[in-house]
């Protein structure tokens, strides 16, 4: 099976803080699978510490209230552009990002505020076909 995988959740420093989100559990469970490791964050080519970033009606602004949008929606295309042509069976991304979370994401405030909705390349990933699961719900996922 082949795992596409937000690279924060295998340990890469790629969120926005430099730091990572390393899932033990995950990494265990995709040993036996290829996985695909992804950022679109940083394919997007913005830098490792950046301003953190929340969606606002669908679109990306930063802390400082700079208007981000470009630069993600370029890190999604580039993302799917690295996937293309590919077999996917699973997409596995990291919860509450704005690119990747796929349940819930921040609502723009910067206050901590979760409201129901994908990030932008989980959005395109879901309506697109992809199986997308949020790393919070790997134990709905009999396979791994």
């Amino acid at each position: 099976m082949k795992v596409l995988v937000s690279a924060c959740l295998l340990g890469e420093n790629c969120k926005y803080n430099g730091k990572n989100n390393r899932n033990e559990t995950l990494i265990q469970r995709l040993q036996f699978h290829e996985v695909v490791p992804i950022c679109p964050e940083v394919l997007a080519g913005l830098g490792v510490p950046r301003p953190c970033v929340e969606l606002r009606a669908g679109v990306a602004y930063n802390q400082y209230g700079e208007k981000v949008d470009d630069a993600f929606r370029a890190g999604v295309a580039r993302a799917l552009a690295q996937i293309e042509g590919q077999t996917i069976d699973l997409v596995i991304l990291q919860s509450r990002s704005p690119t990747c979370g796929v349940k819930q994401i921040y609502d723009g405030s910067f206050r901590k505020q979760l409201i129901d909705g994908q990030g932008m390349l989980a959005a395109a990933l879901l309506a697109r076909g992809y199986r997308v699961v949020d790393v919070e719900d790997i134990d709905s996922v009999p396979e791994l």
